[in-house]
């Protein structure tokens, strides 16, 4: 990675965000912090970070461009949510189309080398006809949310033909560990941990078949900053290649949490997919990234975190 650089990071105050932000401090990348605060929490914030209270899509991003002048933006301010994205198509594209818009035109107007986008490898690809997907897998998303996504990415590929930024994408698996929202509709492990925790009853939806690709949120940040060196672009996935189902994923938590919940399906959720897992071979090869964490000692991690905030 080499030399300092000053990196602006969307949705700084978020999950995945926020532990991103304290490994570029960690690595003495000076970092400017751009959320609204809508899911991010001040307390994720790291106080070496200059932070803005900002939407994404507001004329006064153009301000933080213009005296911050960032060598690098990491864009993970999103609506994550495909429940949300289905109930409010418009919201969902408000923010990750518009916004992501207005991002990368603030990129090019002032200097920025390059944009690395955090993409969904859940949602882009749809029903799958090859499991694992790899990136070269066709893109059929089934929601609001993956349409969105998709277009933040194609927006970025046009940017880098028009005007030579160097832009980045990173289709993320799903995702989970410490500082999930456990609030949300979205993070199935932040959802589950808390009910359990709270010895309240976690209801799975549907059969629990339904199988996703769970990858360890530290995992994710060492992605963002191995695809940060001087000419890596392009897409790129990120997760285990690994399918977990969520009658399993249920199953290990209880152990982890020595609860006595026992597991009770409450009916399926309209269009959510039945297998999502992704190949990430490219990033291991390209950039010797590799994935640390196994599924049962991230989970143990994420469950420690939760009963320490709890207590």
């Amino acid at each position: 990675m080499g030399a300092c650089m000053k990196v602006l990071v969307t949705g700084g105050a978020g999950f995945i965000g926020s532990h991103l932000v304290d490994r570029l401090v960690q690595e003495g990348h000076e970092v400017v912090v751009v959320d609204n605060l809508s899911t991010g929490k001040r307390r994720n914030l790291n106080r070496a970070a200059r932070f803005f209270k900002l939407d994404i899509q507001s004329w006064r991003l153009e301000r933080v461009f213009r005296n911050e002048r960032p060598n690098l933006v990491m864009h993970l301010a999103a609506q994550m949510d495909v429940r949300k994205s289905v109930e409010d198509p418009i919201f969902d594209a408000q923010v990750n189309v518009l916004g992501t818009l207005n991002v990368l035109q603030q990129a090019i107007k002032h200097g920025v080398r390059k944009v690395v986008f955090s993409s969904s490898g859940g949602a882009i690809y749809g029903e799958q006809e090859v499991y694992p997907a790899p990136e070269s897998h066709l893109t059929r998303p089934l929601s609001p949310y993956g349409i969105s996504k998709l277009c933040g990415e194609q927006y970025l590929s046009y940017y880098q033909r028009v005007s030579g930024l160097q832009t980045v994408s990173l289709r993320y698996a799903n995702v989970y560990g410490p500082r999930q929202d456990p609030d949300g509709e979205a993070g199935v492990v932040a959802i589950f941990i808390q009910k359990l925790l709270n010895s309240e009853q976690a209801i799975i939806n549907g059969n629990g078949r339904q199988t996703r690709d769970f990858v360890y949120v530290e995992d994710v940040v060492e992605a963002n900053l191995a695809v940060m060196g001087q000419d890596i672009q392009g897409t790129y996935n990120v997760g285990m290649g690994e399918e977990t189902s969520i009658n399993d994923l249920l199953r290990i938590l209880i152990t982890h949490t020595n609860s006595t919940s026992k597991e009770i399906h409450g009916p399926a959720k309209f269009g959510e997919q039945v297998r999502s897992v992704i190949d990430s071979c490219k990033l291991r090869q390209e950039l010797s990234w590799e994935p640390r964490t196994e599924l049962s000692e991230g989970l143990k991690r994420t469950v420690d975190f939760f009963r320490e905030r709890l207590s």
